[in-house]
């Protein structure tokens, strides 16, 4: 079980940006702890289910060769574009219109940004995608889950539980974090369990 696709589209109808996540304070500072928190410099190819209109997908792009980042609604699709193209970001964004539970666009990700989406979905899906998804994927993948904590009575999940399950996928190990009242953030590694320092060789690190 998922909210409807016409969820989506309704929301987008009414707003070109139904959380304001281009203007609230409250986002960009969620956006740039997230960013923060990535244990490394750089990725290959990123994965961004639920775009939405393309905040964060332009903030992946400054850290990833590429991001491939999809959405359930067209509309959001189509204003993700014109921001990355308005921000020349563009050429190295893809952009599909496909839900989190279909099968994921490649196998080569090497981060996966979970990113207020897995509570669309109930406890079963969110786990049988996990399950299905990320085993295709190599080592050393880092799998961001951020969500909002307070209740929203529309949504299958809370933020808490999203990430719990998240984190209780097997071989993620969990590497770093931020939680609030307001937003939970988990970072996990599918390899490695060392820290930023560790992994990057700073002395007196263990």
């Amino acid at each position: 079980m998922s909210l409807p696709d016409k969820y989506f589209d309704d929301l987008y109808e009414e707003s070109t940006d139904p959380w304001q996540l281009g203007s609230r304070w409250y986002e960009r500072r969620k956006y740039a702890i997230t960013m923060a928190l990535l244990p490394d410099e750089r990725y290959r190819h990123a994965f961004e289910p639920g775009c939405s209109v393309g905040v964060l997908t332009e903030l992946l792009s400054a850290r990833c060769d590429h991001v491939t980042a999809t959405d359930i609604a067209e509309a959001a699709l189509g204003h993700a574009d014109t921001r990355l193209r308005q921000r020349g970001r563009h050429e190295t964004v893809t952009l599909l219109q496909r839900s989190f539970d279909m099968p994921w666009p490649a196998a080569d990700f090497d981060l996966v940004m979970i990113s207020e989406i897995a509570y669309y979905f109930d406890a079963a899906t969110l786990r049988a995608t996990l399950d299905r998804e990320l085993p295709r994927l190599g080592s050393n993948v880092t799998v961001v889950a951020a969500h909002w904590r307070h209740p929203v009575a529309d949504y299958p999940l809370s933020g808490d539980d999203a990430n719990a399950i998240i984190g209780a996928t097997a071989g993620l190990c969990r590497v770093g974090g931020y939680r609030d009242d307001d937003v939970v953030i988990d970072v996990f590694d599918n390899g490695s369990a060392q820290s930023v320092a560790a992994r990057t060789e700073v002395p007196g690190a263990q």
